[in-house]
């Protein structure tokens, strides 16, 4: 019955924001509402877990909130040297580097700090809604990638360097030559795919939300973080029993839940140090590639998809497709 209940919050979550409009309106509560469901229905809500959930999305929030006040107070030089740099650079040639940037730096300057920029930019850049979703999923496809690179990254390059008791490197050399070549390949598509057209009105967006905007947008964030902890929780029964288990190419395949749960989540689940290079490899390309498909996959995508208000179907428009290729892509490099 257990594994049934999780089985069936599992599809709802998955299946109910793209046929609910007040469920996609509301996704952060609607979550938070389905992994408290997930760690009731399976015992799982313990004081640790609590505790967990109450402190772990703080750095993340903390960084929202700090980054969104810094941008308030500097839009106006932002909104100036945005203007200058599109000016003199092509569009193409703009997106280009603007993921290429962000792809590989989010390694050092860590994926939140990234995907912070990406909105105040993309923003700046004044896109019409079509190009702006384009940008904001090919972007975040790129930070994913360029984030597992160093375990300063993202907490799944964290937890996959701790759990395999490796060097700082190791998933640089591990990954590089994959990831490397893919977000530069991810950079021309968004050359070639987004537009220059431009909203009506001003030439420019000013940066910056609204003052009265920035502890709110912290706040779902942290309740984003918080129920994506529950749901990796109490998804952990049918992760240990049903996913743990398989092949390594099969498990490649399987990791596309990643796309619904926390990827940092399955990655402690899943890795040991007894895995060879390939089977680690599988693994984590699995977690990065299908974690672009849809919102809740990873970090960025929480922060880009709330900060600019695109909807989930929007979302998985450009996600699923680009996220099936690259897999298919990978899976005949890797197996």
């Amino acid at each position: 019955m257990v594994y049934a209940g999780l089985g069936a919050i599992f599809l709802f979550v998955l299946v109910a924001p793209f046929v609910s409009r007040g469920v996609e309106k509301n996704l952060e509560p609607f979550l938070f509402i389905m992994g408290l469901a997930a760690v009731l229905l399976t015992g799982d809500l313990t004081l640790d877990l609590l505790r967990t959930a109450l402190v772990e999305p703080l750095p993340i929030s903390l960084a929202v909130l700090i980054t969104g006040f810094l941008f308030y107070l500097g839009k106006d030089w932002l909104t100036k040297a945005t203007s200058c740099v599109s000016r003199q650079i092509p569009p193409a040639v703009l997106h280009f580097l603007i993921v290429v940037i962000l792809g590989l730096s989010a390694s050092i300057i860590t994926a939140i700090i990234a995907s912070l920029v990406l909105v105040e930019v993309i923003l700046l850049l004044n896109l019409d809604r079509k190009n702006r979703v384009v940008l904001s999923v090919l972007a975040c496809f790129a930070i994913s990638l360029g984030a597992v690179l160093t375990p300063l990254g993202e907490p799944l390059s964290a937890i996959a360097s701790a759990r395999l008791k490796v060097d700082f490197f190791y998933l640089m050399r591990l990954l590089g030559l994959y990831l490397i070549p893919g977000i530069f390949f991810i950079a021309f598509l968004a050359a070639l795919c987004v537009g220059a057209t431009r909203k009506k009105g001003a030439a420019f967006q000013r940066a910056g939300m609204d003052i009265k905007e920035v502890i709110p947008r912290a706040f779902r964030v942290y309740i984003f973080i918080m129920a994506l902890i529950f749901l990796g929780e109490g998804f952990r029964p049918l992760i240990d029993r049903y996913v743990v288990p398989r092949d390594s190419r099969i498990l490649y395949w399987i990791n596309m839940i990643s796309a619904v749960l926390d990827n940092a989540t399955l990655a402690a689940a899943e890795l040991t140090p007894s895995m060879n290079r390939q089977q680690v490899s599988g693994c984590l390309m699995g977690l990065l590639l299908s974690g672009g498909m849809l919102i809740p996959g990873n970090i960025p995508n929480i922060i880009t998809a709330s900060r600019l208000q695109i909807a989930s179907s929007e979302w998985a428009r450009v996600g699923i497709p680009l996220g099936l290729g690259l897999m298919i892509f990978y899976y005949v490099i890797l197996f």
